[in-house]
């Protein structure tokens, strides 16, 4: 697997843990996830930047992730009560975006498409044989 996706596939994670756990917790405790997530997100995206493989989208959604990690990680030790609840809620539906963002982005870049779409040419070699066919019911 692609570093890429796989960066992307644990902030999708960590952002859709942050939505469940907004929604089921106290504020207190939402409060220390969101946190903690953020804090994680950032080391993620911080280790992501050491790959030169990265393209253009990929860089501007990391430091996206990173500015809404930031936000994230601020916003849940300035907030307190239901204000702490939804803004973490919003903020891990901003990295689950942002993610499947870059999910897409992983999927249809171009040497994606033409790894898969790949197609051989027919062998001018006279030593090569044509595969037989048989039938499927024998």
């Amino acid at each position: 697997m692609s570093p890429r996706f796989i960066t992307n596939l644990v902030v999708l994670l960590a952002g859709g843990f942050v939505v469940v756990s907004s929604q089921t917790f106290g504020a207190q405790t939402t409060r220390w996830i969101a946190f903690g997530v953020a804090l994680g997100t950032l080391g993620v995206i911080a280790l992501a930047q050491r790959s030169r493989v990265r393209g253009m989208v990929q860089s501007a959604l990391d430091a996206m992730i990173g500015l809404l990690a930031v936000w994230s990680a601020v916003a849940s030790m300035v907030f307190n009560g239901s204000t702490l609840v939804w803004l973490s809620f919003a903020d891990g539906l901003g990295l689950a975006t942002l993610a499947i963002g870059g999910v897409f982005a992983h999927e249809l870049s171009t040497e994606r498409v033409v790894h898969s779409l790949a197609t051989g040419e027919p062998s001018s070699d006279s030593s090569v044989k044509p595969t037989e066919r048989y039938s499927a019911a024998a």
